[in-house]
């Protein structure tokens, strides 16, 4: 029973994320978030991993 509360909770949710990933004004913010991201992923942290 919990497990079906859960699963229409999520599946809620991820309707709402992709309602609002469709306005264009998210859009923007969330391609300068992927951009940001791969720029630090590709720079490094910079930091040793400690091999």
């Amino acid at each position: 029973m919990a497990g079906m509360f859960r699963k229409l909770i999520a599946s809620g949710v991820a309707a709402k994320v992709i309602q609002e990933a469709r306005k264009p004004q998210n859009q923007a913010k969330i391609k300068k978030m992927i951009s940001d991201f791969q720029a630090k992923q590709k720079g490094g942290s910079g930091r040793s991993r400690g091999y």
